[in-house]
């Protein structure tokens, strides 16, 4: 159960720039563990540029985020090096981000999107849609109480990838975590 305490993201009077225009415009909101919230709006309304800045891929123009977990961040780019595999991704992903992975925990996230298949193939030989189930498998290696931002999850996934992806999200905040995406289709029964 949630504790009405525990604040796990804090945003407060946030503006956010994209080149000389502003998208975000004195945003507050704040996430506790166990909430999915879901960004929605039109094309260049600044959802990607806020999930960005609060993964500290952009700069903040003023306010403030605080974030008391740590940060998962799946982009619109999968973010997969296509000459090695997408076993080999997983690992040197979660060794850069300093999350433990065993070979077992490696084994047991590409499971969680019948990744498992093709995980030894060179990834820049894979379709649009394997590559991102290969992308979506760092969330089984992120810890329990992270936080996920999800930049259009489900662009490229089949109707039963996208109830695995819907599963997972949901039992990540049954579990304690926190979960804010951007996307055009229903999500997660958020």
């Amino acid at each position: 159960t949630k504790s009405p305490l525990a604040v796990g993201l804090q945003i407060t009077n946030l503006h956010l720039m994209r080149s000389l225009s502003v998208v975000i415009n004195g945003l507050s909101h704040q996430q506790q563990p166990g909430d999915i919230y879901c960004l929605k709006g039109s094309n260049g309304a600044g959802k990607s540029t806020l999930l960005r800045t609060i993964a500290n891929r952009l700069p903040v123009a003023d306010g403030q985020i605080s974030c008391s977990v740590p940060v998962v961040y799946v982009g619109h780019s999968d973010g997969l090096s296509g000459s090695i595999s997408g076993r080999e991704n997983l690992r040197g992903w979660a060794r850069i981000n300093g999350f433990a992975c065993p070979a077992s925990k490696i084994d047991k996230a590409l499971a969680s999107f019948s990744t498992t298949g093709f995980a030894h193939i060179a990834t820049h030989r894979l379709s649009r849609g394997q590559r991102r189930r290969l992308a979506l498998t760092r969330l089984g290696l992120a810890p329990a109480n992270s936080l996920w931002l999800l930049d259009e999850p489900n662009a490229g996934l089949d109707q039963a990838t996208i109830a695995m992806l819907d599963a997972m999200v949901i039992a990540h905040a049954d579990g304690g975590g926190m979960v804010l995406a951007a996307t055009h289709i229903d999500f997660a029964s958020a």
